[in-house]
């Protein structure tokens, strides 16, 4: 079963149990499919789909902060649980141990010496880790390694 047909399947039962920030979060994330599928006229796959989630999960978090800065604590609480459904159809993510192991191999790979390699080190981290470990983790454990 594709991501997207995935769901479709939790919308229908989140409909159906009238769980509304389930559905409202599905429907978000079918959203912003249907919004490039029609744009661009393409089908997206389960890779482009996990992308969007990613990104979906990155604009609530930064209105997450906006939102605590302005001490509403309402807004934050309901972004917080619609990012708690978004990770829900992202893969598995990787924790810090096997980051750092898979890190290692990369900057061995890559044959990195300093923080002066950062760059290579990223590309090719990025490329690895896609959907199993966010960007802002990826640079922090490249820099720790590297420093």
């Amino acid at each position: 079963m594709s991501l997207k047909e995935k769901l479709n399947e939790d919308l229908k039962q989140a409909m159906r149990d009238k769980e509304v920030v389930k559905r409202d979060s599905i429907r978000a994330i079918n959203t912003m499919i249907k919004q490039i599928e029609v744009d661009e006229r393409r089908v997206l796959d389960d890779a482009e789909v996990i992308k969007l989630v990613q990104r979906g999960i990155k604009q609530r978090e930064e209105a997450i902060s906006q939102y605590s800065a302005a001490k509403r604590d309402d807004l934050v609480e309901k972004e917080q649980s619609q990012i708690d459904v978004f990770m829900i159809y992202l893969p598995k993510q990787l924790n810090d141990e096997e980051l750092e192991a898979g890190m290692r191999d990369v900057i061995q790979e890559v044959k990195a010496e300093s923080i002066k390699d950062m760059g290579k080190v990223m590309g090719a981290a990025s490329k690895k880790f896609a959907g199993v470990a966010d960007g802002k983790r990826i640079n922090e454990m490249v820099k720790k390694l590297l420093s």
